[in-house]
């Protein structure tokens, strides 16, 4: 009985080595392209560290290591809180999400394509944030308030350069305008084009951390952009950007 068990070990090792590598190369994708990626390469030299030290017979350093590597797990939560809360918040969506109005849904992604299209036209930059399932709360604590229904006059007219509140953001939530002039954070990925301008740069940021769509319009070219998951996609023609909400903002989003 013993040797029989003893001859299934390896195939028993295998697939403990073939699922620990697995779960660290969802990691590297889950982080590609931010900073993260780099602390998660870190933390890879470190284990390989610490086994090599272990070997060796090292037994300061392996000391030294053995107590960092015990809090390796608080860690990895700290290295990636915002991509934790996205996954919990996209179960709870995907469980829990109720159906909006699609009329309603429409019309929103109407107007908002209508206001892009207007301000692109004149070249006047604008920044429209669409949240999704995480509140963008936070976000809003220097911005004014609006409270208003969405609307291409209403935002073309925050946008115009005259307007005291058009250098920042507008927030729309549960499909109304709540805050207008808002100030979102910047990405701080390396990887990021350094021909983009703030606003693009803001829009990356903020979907870096949330789940949030965020639509700009360039004011040097006018030209249309979508931020979404920390990727941006540019020069979307109105019919494109229709698709791409459309494809972005199913109901449940809304709701």
């Amino acid at each position: 009985m013993l040797s029989s068990l003893h001859n299934w070990q390896w195939l028993v090792d295998l697939l403990d080595i073939l699922l620990l590598a697995f779960v660290i190369y969802r990691l590297m994708l889950l982080v590609k392209g931010s900073m993260a990626a780099w602390v998660m390469f870190g933390l890879i030299v470190l284990l390989a560290c610490h086994g090599l030290f272990r070997l060796t017979g090292f037994q300061t350093v392996n000391w030294l290591l053995d107590n960092l590597l015990g809090s390796i797990v608080l860690v990895l939560v700290i290295i990636f809180q915002h991509d934790i809360r996205r996954a919990l918040v996209a179960l709870s969506r995907s469980r829990y999400g109720k159906e909006r109005d699609s009329e309603a849904t429409a019309a929103l992604i109407e107007e908002l394509v209508m206001a892009a299209e207007g301000l692109a036209g004149k070249k006047i930059g604008a920044l429209m944030v669409v949240e999704r399932g995480m509140s963008l709360d936070t976000y809003m604590a220097v911005g004014t308030e609006i409270d208003a229904k969405v609307t291409s006059e209403i935002i073309s007219s925050i946008f115009l350069p005259y307007s005291p509140i058009h250098d920042g953001a507008v927030i729309i939530q549960h499909g109304k305008l709540t805050r207008a002039g808002c100030f979102l954070p910047l990405t701080q990925n390396p990887d990021v084009n350094k021909a983009l301008g703030t606003r693009h740069r803001a829009a990356i940021g903020l979907t870096e951390i949330a789940d949030a769509v965020v639509i700009v319009v360039s004011e040097e070219t006018g030209r249309i952009s979508v931020a979404v998951g920390g990727k941006i996609t540019r020069d979307l023609e109105s019919e494109t950007l229709r698709k791409v909400l459309n494809r972005l903002l199913e109901t449940r989003w809304l709701t």
